[in-house]
């Protein structure tokens, strides 16, 4: 995992608040002018990480992973774009970009094995020498009908920063989308923590809709944060209408860190991991700006089995909470992890594409006491890896003087790589594993639609942190190849995608032309 280090950055400009008129004042004589009020500082935070490095496969052929199904990272970053800044490059997470969108990659076919795992192979539009290896997993889709009875506890920051438009106000719109999906058989419990943790719904039949309306609309924002006495209430209530064999999750949403109470966050990772083996999970909502900690939040709901998702607006809440409500709510397999063994032989470099705070060590593959993320009803995880083939001429990596110049691999073989991959029925502790070649003659001489899109995604976040690994891209190339692979594009995702790069090209512009460095 990547090291764990709070970042500060800067705040976005503000405008001067306006004087007012003294026009119509009674007396003439001059005021005292009061000083312009300061605007708040920034203390957002996210956790340092550094790009994968470029591997030589000769030295290591195997590369491992957990799956990620966040998209906090990408929401958060649109709501930087549109307020007309650059983000800092440590809240961009390029797994989190990817696996924002569909790609429609193909479905299991029963209910047996969860899932079904394929690969594309094709040149980089960025370098079409070197090879982009797309793996996409999709999960199996449940019917909303078919749901088991959910347990869900919304744990609601009402500390006094909340009240803002974008955070409290939005919230509670937020989740009153959520309350038309609930059925009787579902329960539904609502904590409230500021400087002190309260109930404010018992768990509650699904179908007493103006009940939980009600609990809603009564939320108000004041107080410090105690997040850690709300956790442990939040944890009470789920024990409390803990449904055996259903859904059994909390949704945790707030703005930013937890200053009161429990506050060490391996403290309160620790707790989250305990109460996560006990069947309840945890997934972490984030709302706002100016005091936001990312890091807390993707790092709690990684501890409870969860997702962390972030709320800009309220579509993203419908998109989230009511489109997708199978795969927020219903988890079909734990702990997925994923290895490729690379040929030596035939690929001479490889970089996985993101994924920097999901690697695991080699022999944490075949551990089934590590944990690893989860996947939902009908989810997709997409991740890409760059690869170098053999002779290619376009390694990244000087040849080493004393390297060994005929690898041990079968040169003969047709096999590009090897993908395996483990995963965990809900309530079983034995992984099981399914494996699949990658084929060198699966190379195709032009990426398919997917690939292609999924391409323009990584080259937005690699040049948003800096553009590393892009050879000679621009924003022009991401938009060209983005607009070249909308789709169908059903919800209009995509074409928001082409928006937002016209965006971070005109911020990325800015901050050259101020000369501020380009990350």
């Amino acid at each position: 995992r990547a090291r764990e280090a709070a970042t500060r950055h800067p705040a976005p400009p503000f405008a001067p608040a306006p004087v007012a008129s003294l026009a119509h004042a009674p007396m003439p004589m001059p005021m005292p002018q009061r000083p312009l009020p300061r605007p708040a500082e920034n203390t957002e935070h996210y956790d340092t990480r550094e790009d994968n490095p470029v591997r030589r496969t000769r030295e290591a052929p195997v590369s491992t992973f957990s799956i990620d199904v966040d998209t906090g990272s990408y929401a958060n970053v649109r709501r930087m774009l549109r307020d007309g800044y650059r983000p800092p490059a440590d809240a961009v997470r390029v797994e989190e970009m990817l696996n924002y969108f569909d790609y429609g990659h193909p479905a299991p076919a029963s209910r047996e094995v969860p899932f079904k795992v394929t690969t594309e192979l094709a040149p980089a539009p960025w370098n079409p020498a070197r090879q982009l290896l797309m793996v996409g997993i999709k999960g199996y889709d449940v019917d909303k009908r078919e749901l088991p009875p959910a347990n869900l506890v919304l744990l609601v920051d009402t500390s006094g920063s909340m009240d803002d438009p974008a955070k409290l106000p939005l919230l509670k719109r937020a989740f009153a989308q959520l309350v038309p999906q609930l059925r009787a058989m579902d329960r539904v419990s609502i904590v409230a923590y500021a400087g002190h943790a309260g109930l404010v719904l018992a768990p509650t039949p699904g179908d007493r809709h103006g009940e939980i309306l009600a609990a809603l609309e009564q939320l108000q924002a004041a107080g410090s944060t105690n997040g850690g006495e709300g956790l442990r209430l939040a944890y009470a209530m789920a024990r409390q209408g803990y449904v055996e064999g259903g859904v059994n999750r909390i949704l945790l949403a707030t703005d930013g860190d937890f200053n009161v109470g429990i506050t060490d966050r391996n403290a309160l990772l620790t707790l989250v991991a305990d109460q996560r083996r006990t069947g309840i999970a945890l997934s972490t909502l984030g709302f706002g700006s100016g005091n936001y900690n990312d890091a807390m939040a993707e790092r709690l709901a990684d501890a409870g089995n969860g997702q962390h998702l972030y709320i800009d607006t309220l579509d993203e809440a419908r998109r989230v909470l009511v489109r997708q409500m199978q795969a927020t709510l219903l988890t079909i397999a734990n702990d997925v992890k994923v290895q490729v063994e690379f040929n030596p032989a035939v690929v001479a470099e490889y970089r996985l594409v993101g994924y920097e705070n999901r690697i695991l060590r080699e022999e944490d593959f075949a551990n089934d006491r590590v944990d690893a993320g989860d996947i939902g009803a009908g989810h997709e995880v997409t991740a890409l890896y760059e690869i170098t083939l053999a002779g290619s001429g376009a390694e990244r990596l000087p040849p080493l003087r004393y390297g060994d110049t005929a690898p041990a691999a079968a040169a003969n073989s047709g096999e590009l790589a090897h993908l395996r991959l483990r995963y965990k029925l809900p309530g079983q502790d034995e992984s099981r594993l399914i494996e699949t070649p990658v084929l060198r003659s699966s190379l195709r001489p032009q990426a398919s639609e997917s690939l292609r899109f999924a391409a323009a995604v990584a080259g937005y976040a690699d040049l948003l942190r800096g553009g590393k690994y892009v050879d000679r891209w621009t924003w022009d190339d991401v938009e060209r190849t983005a607009r070249g692979a909308l789709g169908e594009d059903r919800f209009g995702l995509r074409h928001e995608f082409v928006q937002l790069v016209d965006s971070a090209r005109s911020v990325t512009t800015a901050d050259m032309a101020r000369g501020q460095p380009e990350a």
